[in-house]
């Protein structure tokens, strides 16, 4: 999909992804998981990817700090971080890349921190690994200071507690901090508020937003969650079986969504912005096999405005306003068919 740059902004952008695609072997057959997908994120932006479980969005994460497994995983296209080609990098240059430039926040931290070592320990490993000049006690101030700043409760302690002596919350926040202990330009949240409670998510939404605005972070947060996303993004990107199918200003993409399937997830979804009295509706169907993908619109099968052009080819990508583009050839009458929102 084309990509949607700021007019304004001259900078070059934090991410530069250009037709990337991944594709996972080791199966009976290979398995397309992100085809063609092109976005910029800005400096100081942050970018929500929206989707179901399967749509390319942890995906194309992973693939920005080249984790997946290297023998098992064919990437092509371009990926770009502050400037870098990620897909060049010799496994040294890698090592220091990733934490130090762009860190991630995985979305179970029980699994992400390492059970046997408190994760103060970690913090202070992670700090002194990408700061030669560090000394342990220095590393245990900032430790602290990072504890602090993400408002875990009686910090010094906390630093020696074990991942298991947390609860889902402060794990979170313990791995927010961890992820931020070597000043990165750039934070990946993978759906880090799925295992949370109502009021615990709402928490770390606000955390996360309220830290890239002091700290200039660009960031990357994704979830299947479109109330989370409006909530904390100023672009949103929606993902349907590797490949984004929407794309816009979080409010544009919100109050005129103008592709069927963003539109069948906001009925889907108890968002606050649904008019009073609308009733939740279920997506039909299932997401296609990533392994046998249609040579049309993977959305076709589950769209009530699909025709035989749809089944036929890929659709291709219209503009819609200088800040929203979608990839279908119904925008005009998706647009009959959005919900109703309330100002």
């Amino acid at each position: 999909m084309t990509t949607m740059n700021n007019p304004t902004s001259s900078s070059e952008p934090m991410v530069r992804l250009r037709d990337l695609s991944v594709t996972f072997s080791g199966g009976r057959k290979p398995v397309h998981a992100v085809s063609g997908v092109s976005l910029d994120v800005q400096r100081g932006e942050v970018v929500a990817l929206i989707g179901e479980s399967g749509s390319g969005k942890s995906v194309t994460m992973r693939t920005l700090l080249r984790l997946h497994p290297e023998r098992r995983t064919r990437i092509g296209g371009q990926v770009q971080v502050a400037g870098r080609d990620v897909l060049a990098m010799p496994a040294r240059e890698l090592d220091d890349f990733r934490g130090k430039v762009a860190s991630m926040i995985f979305q179970e931290p029980l699994l992400a921190l390492d059970p046997v070592y408190s994760v103060g320990a970690q913090i202070v490993e992670s700090i002194r690994r990408h700061d030669r000049k560090a000394t342990a006690a220095e590393a245990q101030q900032r430790a602290l200071a990072l504890f602090e700043r993400v408002r875990i409760p009686s910090p010094e302690r906390r630093l020696a507690a074990y991942p298991h002596e947390m609860s889902g919350g402060m794990r979170q926040r313990a791995m927010i901090a961890l992820a931020l202990a070597c000043r990165p330009q750039l934070l990946l949240a993978d759906e880090p508020t799925t295992a949370l409670d109502a009021t615990v998510q709402i928490q770390i939404l606000l955390l996360l937003r309220e830290l890239q605005r002091d700290l200039g972070l660009s960031v990357i947060f994704v979830t299947h969650d479109i109330g989370a996303a409006v909530e904390v993004a100023d672009r949103i990107a929606v993902m349907y079986a590797g490949r984004i199918v929407e794309e816009g200003t979080a409010r544009e993409l919100i109050r005129s969504p103008r592709h069927p399937y963003t539109i069948a997830l906001l009925k889907s979804r108890a968002h606050g912005a649904l008019a009073r009295g609308a009733r939740l509706e279920t997506i039909g169907g299932a997401p296609p096999d990533l392994s046998a993908l249609p040579p049309g619109c993977a959305f076709a099968e589950r769209c009530a405005l699909a025709t035989d052009a749809c089944r036929a080819a890929q659709p291709p990508v219209v503009e819609l306003a200088p800040n929203h583009r979608a990839r279908c050839i119904h925008t005009d009458a998706a647009a009959a068919i959005a919900p109703t929102l309330v100002a």
